[in-house]
This record gives structure tokens, sequence and C-alpha cells, in this order.
């Protein structure tokens, strides 16, 4: 079976707005569904029907891939009919009936507080091992789960966004959108000393242009800098699960409404744009709801 890959690959990546590693993957999908077609006796693509489809689909189910991935190889295969059909390639689209699955809503990781005080505490710049670099790692940790932040909006932090006076961080999220999240004592002491301890140091190597959290070359820290402290510090902490600076965000959420935070105040902090997204950590402590319940309701 052949036909223009390059030309279906370029498709979608227009159609679909696909980045480099997705395009990858959709070309690893295609092979893999041409393979099945070929295996199956399939020469050409006017051959191919619904069924066909169907049990390509259920031999991926088969496979144990997981329903994302068998979502990204549904939308290659559509995506491919609907191409060589709109170039007269093919007679008819066989996958016009085929549905992409329901997204569930995914419930994401929450950190207890134990845990996270348990990363915080291995960021101890008195340490005998401690390095100098830990005493602004502890500061970072201390600012993602004071706030909640993005890891992009914690590496474009500025000195200038932090406002000691009002306990307030000006934060720039999606679409350059700015937002004021309180930040709180803890997180202003840790960076307080960092400011004052070590990034006069750092900043002298490299001209910083006043970003606040910087490497050790003296530039602003990067994200994957970043994911690499929260994976250190929680290895350090003893936690198994992989966790990352998402992990903190999501904890931020999920301890604001578990202490009674109000829902569109935790939206304005996280900078959702609809309130829909923050519903998700409504649904993560389902065990306090029914303690509430059954504390609060007369008939329980």
């Amino acid at each position: 079976m052949t036909f223009d890959k390059q030309s279906y690959f370029r498709f979608i990546q227009l159609e679909k707005s696909l980045a480099g590693n997705s395009v990858e993957a959709y070309e690893r999908d295609i092979e893999r569904y041409v393979q099945f077609l070929e295996n199956t006796g399939i020469t050409k693509f006017d051959q191919v029907e619904e069924e066909h489809v169907s049990k390509f689909i259920k031999t991926l189910r088969v496979l144990g891939l997981s329903s994302k991935s068998i979502a990204r190889n549904i939308s290659a295969i559509k995506g491919l009919h609907k191409f060589l059909a709109g170039e007269r390639r093919s007679q008819y689209n066989p996958t016009q009936n085929i549905e992409l699955p329901k997204k569930g809503k995914h419930l994401p990781d929450v950190l207890s507080l134990d845990e996270i005080n348990g990363i915080l505490n291995a960021a101890d710049p008195a340490a005998e091992t401690a390095t100098k670099l830990v005493l602004r790692d502890r500061a970072i940790l201390e600012t993602l789960y004071a706030t909640g932040m993005r890891v992009s909006e914690l590496t474009g932090l500025m000195q200038s966004n932090i406002m000691d006076d009002q306990q307030l961080v000006r934060v720039y999220g999606k679409g350059s959108k700015e937002r004021l999240i309180p930040i709180g004592e803890f997180a202003l002491k840790w960076i307080k000393q960092y400011k004052n301890r070590l990034r006069p140091d750092l900043a002298r190597k490299k001209k910083s242009n006043d970003a606040l959290f910087l490497n050790f070359r003296g530039g602003s820290i990067s994200r994957v800098s970043v994911w690499q402290i929260v994976s250190n510090y929680s290895k350090r902490a003893g936690i198994t699960k992989e966790i990352h600076p998402h992990t903190f965000r999501h904890s931020f959420a999920t301890h604001l409404l578990e202490g009674g935070a109000d829902l569109r105040s935790v939206q304005e902090m996280l900078g959702h744009a609809d309130i829909s997204t923050t519903q998700i950590y409504t649904h993560i402590d389902r065990k306090h709801l029914i303690e509430q319940h059954k504390l609060f309701h007369p008939r329980a």
C-alpha cells in the first residue's frame, strides 16, 4: 500500500497544529495501521471497510495501549482517510462513523501535607551535605506550593514581581494574562534569604535581566531544571511516586478547597479562564465530602 506519506503528515501538521513530537507519534500510528491492513490482505485503501478499522482498534486494546494512545491512533486513522478521500485517492471514507472515545476527567496526583513538608524539609540549607544552591531550591519549592503557579510562570518571575509588603506576587500566565497571587510569609522568607545570600553571587556570572531564580551560570532557570529540583527532593523525602512541578499546583488547589476556600477564589489564583477546569479539584477527596455529609446533614 503506497501513498504520499509526507503530504499527509504535512496535512495533519497544518490541520491539527501538531508539534514535532506529536507528528512523529502520528507517523508511528499510521505505520502500524498500514502494517495491520497489509497483514489482513488489503492492498489498496479502497478495500478498507469500517469493520477493518474496528478490528484494528480492538487490536490496540488487546495490546494494552492507554485510552489516550488509542484516541490518538483513531484520530490519525480518521485524518488519513479524510486526506485520501479529499485528494480523491480513495472512493470513500470508512471512518466516518468511527467516533473518538470520550475523554474521562483525569484526577491529578495530589500530595498530602506531610509529603509536601517532607519535600520542603529535604531542601535544608543547614544540612552538612547541602550545596549553596539548596537555598535557591528551597525558595523555588516554597514558591510553587505557596502560589500554585505553573512552572513556566515561575521561571518567568522577575524580582520586581514580588510585592513583599502586600504579600503578593505578580505572574503572567497563558496569553500573557496578568494576575496577582497571595504568596504568604514562608515563601517570602526563603525568597528573601535567597536574594540576600545567594542570588548576588549567581548574578555576577551573567547578565540576569532581573530574573528572580537563576541557574549556576547566572541565567534564568529553565523549566527542565525546576522539574529536576522537584524530582530530586521528592526522592530525598522518600516519595516513590513520580512528582513534577504541576503536582505542587494540584496540591495547592486541593489543600485550599479542603480547607474551605471557595471555588472562585481558587480559580482566580490558578489563572483558569473557565471554572470547570478548577472544578476537577472538587472531585479529588470524596472521602472528605462523605465525612462532611455525615457530620452536617440532619438525615445522615
